[in-house]
């Protein structure tokens, strides 16, 4: 695939927030991560056990040093793919948590959902989040996310084409309007 914004270098972030060792929805930000790179993206693999955060207390635990590499991390984004377990029909606490002290630093960020859930009664269940992300940073959401149910997968393997399609198919999305509004920030700078 040509790269579709040859003069524009650009980053995506994928984050894999679960700290379950076996974690359908790291399996899902991995297979999404092969996606991006079969396309010629540039990214940086999260996996949220490698950092070992605060829990966010609105105060004091924003000054803590891994929280300070977390905010450079999403702040050198130009695209993030967020990958969540569901526990109890809403995102993982773990998944909150990041974006609370990270904050400020999603701002006007195109953004990309994939969970995973233990049936399909949550499918709603990331509203609660893609809102939070709209309304307090001006993501910009792709309206499509990837929902997966236990029985798409064996073991460590995805096992449904269908969901292998709609992982390549939020990949290609978050790389090419992470492409264009870097395109656009960059035009609109140098017109000044």
């Amino acid at each position: 695939m040509q790269h579709p914004h040859p003069a524009f270098f650009f980053m995506i972030l994928v984050l894999s927030c679960s700290h379950h060792p076996e974690s359908r929805s790291r399996l899902l930000a991995e297979a999404a991560t092969k996606s991006l790179t079969a396309i010629g993206a540039t990214l940086h693999f999260l996996d949220l056990r490698t950092l070992q955060l605060p829990l966010c207390d609105g105060h004091s635990s924003h000054a803590h040093p891994h929280v300070n590499e977390a905010c450079k991390l999403v702040q050198s984004a130009e695209g993030i793919l967020l990958s969540t377990p569901i526990y109890n029909y809403g995102a993982a606490a773990i998944t909150k948590n990041f974006i609370e002290l990270t904050g400020a630093t999603w701002q006007g960020k195109p953004v990309g959902l994939l969970c995973a859930a233990g049936g399909k009664g949550s499918y709603m269940a990331l509203l609660p989040l893609a809102g939070a992300l709209m309304l307090d940073f001006h993501c910009y959401l792709l309206p499509r996310h990837v929902y997966a149910t236990g029985d798409q997968f064996e073991g460590n393997c995805i096992i449904d084409p269908q969901l292998q399609e709609r992982i390549e198919l939020l990949a290609a999305d978050i790389y090419w309007l992470s492409g264009a509004l870097s395109e656009r920030l960059a035009k609109s700078k140098s017109s000044f």
